[in-house]
C-alpha cells in the first residue's frame, strides 16, 4: 500500500465473549462461504445510499463530485481481493463501534446467561445486529479496511484484524471518501479470485443493487456486473409488459413469456414490494407439491433467500418472482427468515393478490385461465384441503369436464348449477381415467336418459378434492357410483316379479361374499348390470389410488345392480325357470359380475375373464351350429 501512516496504530482487544461469537460467525453461522461477497456488497450499498442522501443537502461534503459506485478487483495468481465504494465512509468511532463491536451489551449478557445455563451457542438464537462484515473471515485470515468519512474535516483510517484476539486502527493518508476492504484469500477460498465465480455470485445475490458494481483485474478496464433493473421497485405504470417479461425470463430462465403478473407496492401493517409471475407451462419435472422454485426474498434489493417457501402456500408455489421487504426479522446470517407475524401478513396479501389475478382471468379471459388450469390445475386444487380461509374462492375457480361440454372444454360449478333441472337438488359426478371411457359407463345411463349433467372427474386428485366439498350454493356433490343418489323418477322402476326375485337370489348365491348385495337397478337403461358403492365401498377411482399406494389393499364390497328389463337378464330368467340347475347360469352370472369389474378398472384377472368369455362363445356357437345342422 502507498498510503503513509501518520499515527502509531492503536490496538484494541476483543472481549472473550466476542471471540466466541466471532468463532461462531466464521465456522457455524453461514451455510455457504460465497455469502461474504453478498454481505460486503450490501454494506457498500448501504454506505452509498447514505452518501446519496447526504448529497441532497450538503454541497460541502467530501468528494461530492465522485460517482456512486462499487469496484471489485481480483488477482487470481496472488489470490488478492479488494472491494471499494465511494459511500459515506467511517470515522474512528464507527470503526470501534461497528467493526470492533459485534453486538450490544444486551447480547453479550444473553450469551453469558447461555453459558451459565450450559446451553450451546446457536446462530438462530442471536437477534438482528450487523455482523455481515465478519463473514469475510470465512475466506480470509487477515483483513484490512481503509476508510474516510464524508465529513470535510475527516481523516483517513485503517482498521486491521485477523478476527482472533484484537484489531488495530491507525491514521493514513487517504484523499478520497469511501471504504476499501482488501485481503488475501485462503487456499480453500481461491475460487473467489476467479472472475466468472465473482460475477455469478453478484448476479445471484446483488444483481439489483442500485449502484454499478464494476469488476476487473488490477490495471484493466472494469466491467459492470449488475445489469438488470430492479423492476419491482419501479412504479407499476412505468413498467411495460415487454419489460416485465424480459425480467421474468432473466429471473427464471424460461424462454416463454409469462401468462401474466401482479406488481405490488404494499404499505400499512406490513411493507413490501413484489413482482409475481404466473408461468405459461410448468417446469420440466414430474408434479410435486414440494416445488423447489418459488419466490425470491430480497431486502433492499439484496437476495436473502432464493426460494422462500414461506411467502406463498404450497398450492401456489408455481408462481415465480421477487418480494422485497425490510419488515422481516432475520437471523444473524440473513440466510433463514425467522417465523414472524410479518411473514404471515405478506403471505396473506400475496395469496389474495394471486387469487385475484386468477379470478380476473376466469371471468374476463377464459382462454388464458384455461391455459393456467391445464398447466397448474392439479397443484392448484390441493388448496381446497389446506387453505380454508380462501376455500370459497378456490371452489369457484375449480373447473371440470362434463357430459354437457365438448371435449377439451371445462365447466365451473356455478355454470353447472345454472344448467340444472328445476327438480334437481344435487350436483352429480363420476370418477374415471378417460372421458371416452366414462361416457360409456353404465352408471351414466339414467342421467343421460333424463338429460341430467354429470361432472367427469378425470384428474386423480379430484377423488380427494371433490368429496371434501360438502356443497356448492346449497347443493350437495354426489358420486353417481353411490347408492344414495336420489332420483325422483326412480318410482318408474317396477317391483321385481317372483321370477325376477328368484334370479336375484341366484345372483346372490353365486357371488356370495364378493358383493355387499344384489338389487334390481333403478338407474340402468341399456346395460345389464353395474357395480355401485354401498355402505362399505369406495368409488372405483379411489380404490385404484389406494391399490397404487398399498398393493395389499383389498377395497370394500359393492352392490351389484341388475337391469331386470335387459334382454339378457330376461333370457337368464327364462333359462332358470326352465332348468334351475343349468351350470351355465352360474358361468353367465360370474361373467356379468367380472364384466362390471372390468368396466370400472378393477378386474383382478383379465386372462381368466377372456378365457371364460371364449368358452361361453364356443358353447354358444356350438349350439347355433347344431341348430343350423338339424
Amino acid at each position: 500500500m502507498n498510503d503513509t501512516t501518520t499515527l502509531t496504530a492503536e490496538t484494541f482487544e476483543y472481549k472473550a465473549e466476542m471471540k466466541q461469537l466471532l468463532h461462531l460467525i466464521v465456522h457455524s453461522l453461514y451455510t455457504h462461504p460465497e455469502v461474504f461477497l453478498r454481505e460486503l456488497v450490501s454494506n457498500a450499498s448501504d454506505a452509498l445510499n447514505k452518501a446519496r442522501f447526504r448529497q441532497l443537502t450538503d454541497t460541502a461534503m467530501l468528494g461530492s463530485e465522485l460517482p456512486l459506485e462499487i469496484r471489485i478487483t481480483f488477482d487470481a495468481e496472488a489470490k488478492m481481493f479488494t472491494i471499494e465504494d465511494t459511500g459515506i465512509g467511517m470515522t474512528k468511532e464507527d470503526l470501534v463501534g461497528k467493526l470492533g463491536t459485534v453486538a450490544s451489551s444486551g447480547t453479550l449478557e444473553f450469551i453469558k446467561s447461555l453459558k451459565e445455563q450450559g446451553a450451546a451457542l446457536d446462530g438462530n438464537m442471536i437477534g438482528q445486529f450487523g455482523v455481515g462484515f465478519y463473514s469475510v473471515f470465512m475466506v480470509a485470515d487477515d483483513v484490512s479496511v481503509e476508510t474516510r468519512h464524508a465529513n470535510a474535516d475527516s481523516v483517513g483510517l485503517r482498521w486491521q484484524s485477523d478476527g482472533q484476539g484484537s484489531f488495530t486502527i491507525e491514521e493514513i493518508d487517504k484523499p478520497t471518501r469511501g471504504t476499501r476492504i482488501s485481503f488475501r484469500l485462503k487456499d480453500s477460498a481461491s475460487e473467489f479470485s476467479e472472475e466468472y465465480r465473482l460475477k455469478s455470485i453478484i448476479q445471484k445475490y446483488s444483481n439489483f443493487v442500485d449502484f454499478p458494481i464494476l469488476i476487473g483485474k488490477p490495471g484493466t478496464e472494469a466491467e459492470k456486473a449488475n445489469t438488470i433493473r430492479a423492476l419491482w421497485q419501479a412504479p407499476k405504470d412505468s413498467v411495460s409488459a415487454e419489460e416485465a417479461n424480459e425480467f421474468y425470463k432473466f429471473l427464471t430462465g424460461d424462454f416463454q413469456d409469462s401468462l401474466g403478473y401482479v406488481h405490488l407496492s404494499i404499505e400499512g401493517s406490513v411493507n413490501f414490494k413484489a413482482l409475481v409471475f404466473i408461468p405459461e407451462t410448468p417446469p420440466m419435472r414430474p408434479f410435486t407439491l414440494d416445488q423447489e422454485n418459488s419466490l425470491h426474498l430480497y431486502t433492499n434489493k439484496v437476495l436473502i433467500e432464493e426460494n422462500c417457501k414461506q411467502l406463498l402456500p404450497d398450492y401456489l408455489r408455481f408462481a415465480r418472482g421477487v418480494v422485497d421487504t425490510d419488515d422481516l426479522p432475520l437471523n444473524v446470517s440473513r440466510e433463514i427468515t425467522q417465523s414472524s407475524p410479518q411473514m404471515t401478513k405478506i403471505n396473506k396479501v400475496l395469496t389474495g393478490k394471486v387469487l385475484g389475478l386468477l379470478q380476473d382471468w376466469a371471468a374476463n379471459d377464459t382462454g388464458k385461465y384455461a391455459k393456467f388450469y391445464a398447466a397448474f390445475g392439479q397443484q392448484f386444487k390441493t388448496g381446497i384441503n389446506s387453505d380454508f380461509a380462501n376455500r370459497e374462492q378456490l371452489v369457484s375457480l375449480l373447473r371440470f369436464d362434463s357430459t354437457q361440454t365438448e371435449k377439451g372444454t371445462l365447466t365451473s360449478l356455478k355454470d353447472y348449477t345454472s344448467r340444472m333441472k328445476s327438480e334437481q337438488k344435487e350436483i352429480y359426478f363420476l370418477t374415471g381415467d378417460h372421458r371416452e371411457t366414462m361416457l360409456n359407463n353404465p352408471n351414466l345411463e339414467y342421467f343421460q336418459k333424463h338429460g341430467m349433467e354429470v361432472l367427469l372427474l378425470t384428474d386423480p386428485i379430484d377423488v380427494i378434492v371433490v368429496p371434501s366439498i360438502p356443497d356448492f350454493e346449497g347443493k350437495k356433490l354426489i358420486s353417481i357410483d353411490k347408492v344414495e343418489v336420489s332420483m325422483d323418477a326412480a318410482s318408474e322402476a317396477k317391483e321385481p316379479s317372483t321370477t325376477d326375485s328368484a334370479l336375484l337370489a341366484l345372483f346372490k348365491d353365486v357371488l356370495g361374499e364378493k358383493v355387499e348385495d344384489v338389487l334390481p337397478s333403478k338407474r340402468l337403461v341399456d346395460s345389464a348390470v353395474t357395480l355401485v358403492v354401498g355402505k362399505e365401498g369406495l368409488d372405483a377411482q379411489m380404490e385404484r389410488m389406494m391399490k397404487m399406494l398399498d398393493k395389499d389393499f383389498k377395497g370394500g364390497r359393492k352392490l351389484l345392480e341388475v337391469n331386470m328389463e335387459h334382454p339378457l337378464i330376461k333370457n337368464l330368467s327364462r333359462l332358470q325357470l326352465a332348468d334351475a340347475g343349468n351350470p351355465m347360469l352360474r358361468q353367465y352370472i360370474v361373467h356379468l359380475y367380472e364384466g362390471a369389474l372390468l368396466i370400472e378398472g378393477n378386474m383382478p384377472s383379465p386372462a381368466i375373464f377372456v378365457r371364460r368369455m371364449t368358452e361361453l362363445m364356443t358353447d354358444a356357437t356350438n349350439s347355433s351350429s347344431r341348430s343350423t345342422a338339424s
